[in-house]
């Protein structure tokens, strides 16, 4: 899948955002390394706390099919300035990628912006570099 048709993807899944409180509307779409696309939307809680990122939506879609090797990360927001993932999803994400993860942002009304996981999370937290 091109990155085209995975920014699509991620377009799509903001459409199915709930956000009734922020208005923030969020949508993300993994392309993993067997060429399967993972969409998520973010999920806002009266209990703010409670509240997911499209990210983890995602990510945990993925895993719950049984894939564990995201590719790509693409982010969807309908604002000017790219949005990066949030430290929680930095998180997440480094439990199943590698620190080379593409992560691109695409902002409906201004530039994309690419990265990498590394890049935004340096020193990653991993229980296995502990043992």
């Amino acid at each position: 899948m091109d990155l085209e048709n995975l920014i699509e993807a991620a377009k799509n899944a903001r459409e199915r955002a709930y956000a009734p409180y922020s208005q923030f509307r969020v949508g993300a779409a993994i392309l993993t390394a067997s060429g399967k696309v993972f969409t998520g939307s973010n999920i806002e809680n009266a209990s703010y706390g409670l509240t997911i990122c499209a990210e983890r939506v995602a990510v945990f879609h993925m895993v719950h099919a049984g894939e564990k090797t995201p590719e790509v990360l693409v982010l969807v927001t309908d604002t000017e300035e790219p949005v990066m993932p949030c430290g929680a999803c930095r998180q997440v994400l480094s439990e199943f990628s590698n620190p080379d993860l593409k992560i691109v942002s695409v902002p409906l009304r201004g530039q994309a912006k690419e990265t990498t996981l590394r890049e935004l999370l340096p020193y990653q937290f991993r229980l296995k570099d502990l043992q």
